[in-house]
């Protein structure tokens, strides 16, 4: 079988929970090669690769891959695209790594399609575009297909093999070093899941009222092990913190359950949620626009609606 390059999305040498699922989604393109760049490669990390059947995994793990933004990650795969010639390359469909597609398209001549939810087994791509409301199937034409993936698109099934070590060298051009990162801090976290890849996000907009609203998502979130999301609504009253909301302008999530509470529904948001597997929403609105993507609907305040679904779920527990 031809081999697919998958890179990996990593934090503190863990692997993050989208890189399983590409290798998930490889093994139907091909033979899943796992790319990590940067330094925290460790047996741990190895495991986790060769559980979702990375057979050999390339190691670019010099600190000058990450002491510069971005740029250095497309050298290397270019590298690894002329060496070893792949017939396609995933990457996850985040920020950082959408950019690292397009500069690596360029290096390399190759098409590149981004934000995809499902790739057929003959490289057929499938993307949810225009605020959620249109279907497209693409493929990739010319040289070796780049696709991005937006987390939470395929389900993570393991097929366990054990894993091969390749150390890479890749030399850092001067134009990959003009941007230097000065400095990072880490962000502070809440013990929930990431938003970008949770399997379950509560949301909450503009029918939250206040900051002060927002205790009863994060419950109804807690109840459920789930990420919190907010509306751009929400986020721009200065209820939430901005890194946390959903939509056109903030994250993309595409989670198995998706909350929605006090939200109308506006396109903007939308296009942020929309490819969710199961949409429930609590409005006291019957006519909220987001009842029309809703699996599941509430019709009511939801200051009496969702502490009674938390309870509920605490009792289930």
């Amino acid at each position: 079988m031809s081999e697919v390059l998958v890179v990996v999305e990593h934090a503190d040498g863990t692997v993050k929970k989208v890189t399983s699922e590409l290798l998930t989604l490889a093994r139907t393109l091909g033979e899943p090669s796992a790319v990590w760049i940067g330094p925290g490669y460790s047996d741990a990390a190895a495991a986790v690769l060769g559980e979702f059947g990375a057979a050999k995994v390339y190691v670019a793990e010099g600190a000058q891959y990450i002491d510069h933004p971005v740029a250095p990650r497309a050298e290397v795969l270019a590298s690894l695209v002329s060496e070893h010639s792949p017939s396609s390359v995933l990457i996850a469909s985040s920020a950082d790594g959408k950019e690292t597609a397009g500069r690596l398209a360029i290096k390399i001549n190759s098409g590149v399609i981004t934000d995809a939810i499902g790739i057929s087994a003959d490289g057929i791509a499938t993307q949810s575009v225009f605020g959620g409301s249109t279907v497209v199937h693409s493929k990739v034409i010319k040289g070796t297909p780049i696709f991005t993936v937006r987390p939470n698109s395929t389900p993570p099934v393991p097929a366990v093999t054990s894993t091969t070590r390749v150390d890479v060298t890749v030399p850092v051009s001067e134009v990959a070093m003009k941007a230097k990162v000065t400095g990072r801090t880490v962000a502070q976290k809440d013990g929930r899941p990431d938003l970008s890849e949770a399997a379950i996000v509560v949301s909450g907009g503009r029918g939250v009222g206040a900051a002060e609203g927002f205790s009863v998502i994060e419950a109804l979130a807690d109840s459920l092990g789930a990420a919190v999301g907010a509306s751009r609504a929400a986020t721009d009253a200065g209820w939430y913190p901005h890194q946390y909301q959903v939509g056109q302008t903030g994250k993309t999530v595409s989670p198995q359950l998706y909350v929605a509470n006090g939200i109308s529904g506006a396109i903007q948001h939308r296009a942020g949620m929309q490819t969710s597997k199961t949409i429930v929403v609590v409005n006291k609105d019957p006519e909220a626009p987001l009842f029309e993507l809703a699996d599941f609907g509430v019709v009511g305040d939801l200051f009496k609606v969702v502490p009674q679904v938390t309870e509920e779920i605490k009792k289930r527990a």
